[in-house]
């Protein structure tokens, strides 16, 4: 069992005045966020008001960039060729780059957001444009991708990639993740129990079949409504188990 991990959140996802997630108390809770650019959700408020919040809070700050879709939040499928994935990347990495630097702070990472995500698993050719774009423009940034054969292969090449388990989400018998249409609330304790079985190696699908998963971090939602309970639980969780916590940098370093 792995006794250390990252635990991150995506977050930073209002807009304007309308708000989402309760940020202020979720992002010091975990040790990395992925805070959105603007293009799925998020506005330059928003995003400078998460930097500070990250932070205060000592967790490594990093680049959700998403489709340009806020009706549908990021979640409805585009087509984008590889090197359209990776100037989308670019665009929105360089928007907060810039937030973050007047704020003293760093990007450490870029995670691709909802059906962004997903692209980057149906097209490896997408996944593999956006780890090179991102690793020639920032080096040391690191790249984070769904655990699996995707992101084996680009990390023995030896891009930085950060490979990705889910505590709130469901896993198909692909080894997919299952995307809710509307987040509902979770029970803290079955999100904990699937976390501590990403630090097994193994969670289980809907239909019960074992799904082996090495992941480095462990991803939860900001936008489901009891984002931060979940993320106490977890915290607890881990607590108890001897399990440290750490940004993904740190354990992907670990790692070797």
């Amino acid at each position: 069992m792995r006794t250390l991990v990252d635990l991150n959140a995506d977050a930073g996802e209002s807009f304007g005045r309308w708000r989402l997630g309760d940020d202020a108390r979720l992002i010091p809770l975990v040790t990395s966020v992925n805070i959105a650019c603007g293009w799925h959700a998020g506005d330059p408020a928003t995003m400078q008001r998460s930097v500070e919040l990250a932070r205060d809070g000592s967790t490594a700050v990093g680049a959700h960039p998403g489709f340009p879709d806020l009706a549908g939040f990021g979640r409805r499928a585009m087509a984008l060729s590889p090197e359209d994935a990776a100037r989308a990347c670019l665009y929105q990495f360089g928007a907060l780059q810039a937030i973050a630097a007047r704020c003293g702070e760093t990007i450490r990472h870029v995670k691709p957001h909802g059906a962004f995500y997903g692209l980057t698993l149906k097209d490896e050719g997408v996944a593999e444009a956006i780890v090179e774009a991102i690793a020639t423009a920032a080096p040391g940034v690191r790249i984070v991708l769904l655990a699996g054969p995707v992101s084996e292969r680009l990390a023995e090449r030896g891009f930085p990639v950060v490979r990705e388990a889910f505590a709130d989400l469901d896993y198909d018998d692909s080894g997919h993740i299952i995307i809710e249409p509307e987040p509902l609330p979770k029970s803290p304790e079955t999100c904990a129990d699937q976390a501590e079985a990403v630090l097994r190696g193994e969670v289980r699908s809907v239909t019960g079949n074992p799904i082996p998963v090495d992941a480095d971090t462990i991803c939860l939602h900001g936008d489901r409504p009891n984002a931060v309970d979940i993320a106490e639980a977890i915290r607890e969780r881990f607590a108890s188990a001897g399990v440290r916590l750490a940004p993904m940098a740190e354990v992907a370093d670990a790692r070797g």
